[in-house]
């Protein structure tokens, strides 16, 4: 058994260097190694054309990314914008067919005027009057971005407007003249975590240095951040620290500077929606005489429970196989979203004068997984559904609350679904906790290339999705598709997370590979023709199952990976995630914390399926040292390791959806041939059947 390696003899450190000549040297020669195998053929650049003709695809859904001031805003990427446009349109027009849409920035023709590699990011838009709105541009796809005042109106950068150079920032408006700004003010201003310390209140027309502070954290803190609510009557600023990854000391900011403190557990979410506050907990609550689990969501009056009233209604209660996903306001009523067994759920709770009235949500199919997309708490009790299966494209629908519902957009069918189901399976862990599954394919075909993933940590949820990258380049080529539904997820709530944090975190390998084992007993598959894949947290979970449970897989695919417990916590926002992991520099928390480190847990002399690894140079997230030091640490003992790093990209590892496709080809790709041999890696994906609604066949069988 080969040692394990410490920090203090880490003989590939230098691959951290970002761009230090050696390590691009090396980042270059197994891009170039990796590429001459995975790319050869003809098989490679017709799937890669496939998978780009589904992201470019011009009947896609334009999703709303934000609607208000009777608009629906889109930002769109296709063949003739690979970079973008933010457009928006009426509801009328987007009724249609093919909407007219008002381009209000083109990044494509921005990035080629200024000479930047533009990426868009996000946008703050004031509300209202709605004329103006911030928008964040990253180069390359990183999380740091450059924000710049935007007028709506004329459609143009605002000339001396709030402007702020490339950090991690944090902004929200006050009015048209003041904005709540945490960036990288200077020496001090960041915590370890890379993120804003300081909030300021910064006045148009007057330089940065002189904005107001108004509040403050700490260099251990993940980081502050400030918020306005520019609800009419029921104005609100808010102030906080966030602690770590889930825990946040939060105030009421007035407008003297007085902070009043929000009397709700740190690790608790909170929301304020007029004169309603709300309360997820995390963990269990002992107040008004009454304790209170995990996973409940609470209300109150949000001005008597700051004058020290604690009259709480339950407005939902987990239970073995309920937990809550998300909730919703539209101006009058609250939508609640929770999941049965990862089988989603939706009901409306209205506010009363005798308390809180609850009905299902209109709308919301019986199989497909319904997710809220978008509502306008300020004007209207209108919300966006959209709905959609693994065999299923999307659906998205128009409804108001008590009211009409109606089709505004439907996704196009990308692969063929003949003799495809959907069925979902329990497998039993190492600790005889019962984990869920959905296998998709065809169940005739026993024993076939099949591809597994996970993610299992963060309270994230994986649930059913219509992937065409999937379909067409697994699904139509007769594999078939797996979810695993691992502790450490949001499936069952917090308990199914808090089950597998910190020194439980094992208990999510545990999941992962009992669902692996489960399909293998099920003749689902074999070990050598089950091939995994996951990405960031996700990658993880694959290295550990590379390093530990290696006799499982056949193929193991790790995109954006965190590979180096010992020292991910120096890396980037690696600071930011010790509540999951834990803290590499205490002894306690290294003891287990090695014990599953993939780079510190290596071997020779013990067989390991083909891996490929897949990151960013500019991903200012995870570290590209993980998987560079992963990859080099794997070739010094022999094991077959393929390496691609995209340059751009950041936490994505693809910056527009040519790259994009190109990362999932080579994904693909690299599985197929693996499990199935040269000879089968040839056949290229069906072409897809455009189906009507009628003759799609979803089968969901619990078993």
């Amino acid at each position: 058994m080969a040692r394990l390696i410490d920090e203090g003899d880490d003989p590939y450190l230098w691959l951290e260097d970002l761009d230090g000549a050696d390590a691009a040297g090396w980042v270059r020669d197994r891009n170039v190694e990796s590429l001459a195998t995975l790319t050869e053929g003809e098989a490679f650049p017709r799937l890669r054309a496939e998978l780009l003709q589904v992201l470019d695809a011009e009947d896609r859904i334009p999703y709303p990314g934000w609607r208000g001031d009777g608009h629906y805003y889109n930002f769109w990427r296709d063949a003739a914008h690979p970079r973008g446009v933010w457009q928006r349109t009426t509801l009328d027009e987007y009724r249609r067919p093919e909407p007219e849409w008002d381009v209000l920035l083109d990044v494509d023709a921005l990035a080629a005027e200024e000479g930047e590699n533009w990426v868009w990011q996000k946008v703050t838009v004031l509300r209202p009057p709605y004329e103006r709105c911030l928008i964040s541009l990253s180069r390359g796809g990183a999380d740091a971005v450059v924000v710049r005042e935007f007028d709506l109106l004329r459609r143009t950068f605002v000339e001396d407007g709030f402007t702020l150079p490339e950090a991690k920032s944090r902004v929200c408006w006050i009015d048209a003249d003041h904005i709540y700004v945490g960036t990288d003010f200077g020496p001090g201003s960041l915590t370890s975590s890379g993120y804003p310390r300081v909030a300021k209140r910064w006045r148009r027309g007057t330089p940065l240095s002189a904005a107001d502070t108004v509040h403050e954290g700490r260099p251990e803190d993940v980081g502050v951040f400030a918020s306005h609510d520019p609800t009419p009557g029921f104005e609100h600023d808010f102030v906080g620290r966030s602690l770590d990854f889930y825990r946040t000391e939060s105030y009421l900011l007035t407008g003297a500077g007085e902070l009043t403190r929000i009397e709700v557990p740190e690790d608790a979410w909170w929301d304020v929606h007029r004169e309603w506050l709300l309360i997820r907990l995390r963990s269990p609550w002992l107040i008004g005489g009454a304790t209170h689990p995990a996973g409940v969501l609470l209300a109150t009056r949000f001005e008597a429970f700051l004058a020290g009233q604690r009259r709480l209604t339950v407005l939902f209660r987990p239970d073995a196989r309920t937990a809550l996903s998300g909730y919703f306001w539209t101006r009058n009523h609250l939508i609640l979203a929770t999941l049965v067994d990862v089988r989603s759920r939706l009901e409306v709770l209205t506010p009363g004068e005798t308390g809180w009235r609850r009905e299902p949500l209109a709308g919301v199919p019986e199989f497909d997984h319904s997710r809220i997309v978008e509502t306008d708490p300020d004007h209207d009790d209108a919300y966006l559904l959209a709905s959609e299966g693994f065999l299923h494209p999307a659906v998205l629908r128009l409804g108001q609350v008590g009211g009409a519902i109606e089709t505004l957009k439907r996704e196009p069918v990308f692969f063929d679904l003949d003799g495809l189901v959907v069925r979902q399976f329990f497998a039993t862990s190492a600790d005889g906790t019962r984990v869920p599954y959905f296998v998709v394919g065809d169940p005739d075909a026993a024993g076939g290339p099949t591809l597994l993933t996970g993610y299992g940590g963060y309270e994230v949820p994986l649930t059913p999705y219509y992937s065409g990258i999937i379909g067409r380049g697994w699904l139509a080529r007769g594999g078939s598709y797996v979810v695993a539904n691992i502790r450490g997820g949001g499936e069952y709530g917090p308990e199914w997370h808090r089950a597998a944090v910190r020194e439980n975190r094992p208990r999510a390998y545990e999941d992962f590979a009992a669902v692996a084992a489960d399909l293998v007993t099920r003749g689902i598959t074999t070990p050598e023709r089950l091939g995994i894949e996951g990405g960031s947290n996700g990658g993880l979970l694959m290295g550990v199952m590379l390093t530990r449970y290696p006799e499982l897989f056949g193929a193991v695919v790790a995109q954006v990976p965190v590979l180096d417990m010992r020292r991910y916590h120096r890396l980037l926002a690696g600071a930011s995630w010790m509540a999951e992991y834990g803290d590499p520099d205490r002894e306690a928390d290294w003891a287990y914390l090695r014990e599953y480190s993939p780079y510190h847990n290596v071997r020779g002399g013990r067989p390991y399926p083909p891996v490929l690894l897949i990151t960013s140079t500019r991903d200012d997230r995870v570290h590209p040292g993980h998987a560079r030091k992963m990859a080099a640490r794997l070739r010094e003992h022999g094991h077959d390791v393929s390496y691609y790093e995209n340059v751009e990209g950041g936490h994505g590892a693809a910056a527009n959806n040519e790259q994009r496709a190109f990362v999932w080809a080579l994904t693909l790709e690299f599985l197929w041939r693996t499990l199935t041999g040269p000879v089968a890696a040839a056949v290229l994906p069906r072409q897809p059947a455009r189906r009507d609604e009628g003759e799609r066949v979803q089968t969901i069988a619990g078993q």
